[in-house]
């Protein structure tokens, strides 16, 4: 484990590579999954003037990398991003912009076909032509069998692949044990998992180990649990979008406790969990607010004693999947 090292928040990030392909990320990725504005999952509304300043700042930012997906408010993530992209004449130079291909969203059905859709949309959406990041989405939803199938998701991102449309493919899903199932079949670039590598939940670390034997690109997101360990234990005392367990909660509420010992935000240690484990290329924030990109540097930067990391995971180290 190392401290991330960022310089300061005008300079650009240090890039790390992504898996063994020859993409380029930095350690921050800008989350835009709230700026859909989905009050269901995060329990507030994100407006269009809102998402569009947050967006502007963040391609203007340090950070160069940006995580969507076509779920993401059945597209008005996208949309919204593909706004700002235009406004700009494309993606920049050194952006990587990476989505995800989602299911039907009125129907749950993710076939080949569904897939094409998927894809066709956001290139739409984003006004782009081909993509350098694309993950299959919540796989969770349906059976591995039916992605995995001739002429399923699966086969469809390769040849759209094959053609171009598409550089890397990656999958992006919960269930660990089901994660590892995906990236054992050798058709994926990049794994991402969330909520699952934690200050308070560990289980992803099997997947973690695997996707590194395979060179993969690894993707946190998440680190916060959903906001119980940004806005702390005691104002949201919810992880990974319901409400926490007792034993979830005491944990929290201990390691805040620890971190005011030492004057140490519990965001900032929570970041920095993910941040300085070498597996990681890349830790996925979620940001819906302009003045949450200098937050998070400054977040990513605060200093931490290696003491203060003893103590936090001797508090507890849950590897038990959600």
């Amino acid at each position: 484990m190392t401290e991330p090292t960022l310089g300061n928040n005008t300079e650009p990030l240090p890039l790390r590579q992504f898996g063994q392909t020859n993409l380029y990320v930095t350690p921050l990725c800008v989350g835009c999954s709230g700026l859909s504005s989905m009050p269901d999952v995060f329990g507030y509304e994100v407006s269009e003037g809102q998402a569009l300043e947050t967006l502007r700042a963040a391609f203007h930012s340090p950070i160069h990398y940006v995580d969507t997906a076509a779920g993401y408010g059945d597209g008005e993530s996208e949309r919204r991003i593909g706004i700002i992209l235009r406004e700009l004449g494309g993606l920049p130079d050194g952006f990587v912009l990476a989505t995800k291909v989602d299911r039907d969203a009125a129907t749950g059905g993710f076939s080949g076909d569904q897939t094409r859709r998927s894809v066709e949309r956001s290139l739409k959406l984003l006004g782009l032509d081909h993509f350098q990041i694309v993950l299959l989405h919540d796989p969770e939803y349906t059976t591995f069998e039916n992605i995995m199938k001739p002429g399923g998701a699966v086969e469809v991102m390769l040849r759209y692949k094959e053609q171009g449309v598409i550089e890397h493919i990656g999958v992006a899903g919960g269930p660990i044990d089901l994660m590892i199932r995906y990236i054992e079949t050798g058709a994926f670039e990049a794994v991402l998992t969330h909520n699952r590598y934690t200050l308070l939940n560990r289980a992803a670390e099997p997947l973690l180990q695997r996707a590194t034997e395979r060179g993969m690109a690894i993707l946190n997101a998440a680190p916060y649990g959903g906001g119980i360990l940004s806005r702390g234990p005691e104002n949201f005392p919810r992880y990974a979008y319901r409400d926490a367990d007792d034993v979830t909660l005491k944990r929290a509420l201990d390691m805040q406790a620890i971190c005011e010992e030492y004057g140490v935000p519990l965001a900032a240690a929570a970041l920095q969990f993910s941040m300085r484990d070498p597996r990681i290329v890349s830790t996925i924030i979620g940001m819906t607010r302009p003045e949450r990109l200098k937050q998070t540097l400054d977040l990513a930067q605060h200093p931490i004693p290696e003491e203060m990391w003893e103590r936090l995971n001797a508090v507890g180290n849950n590897t038990e999947d959600l």
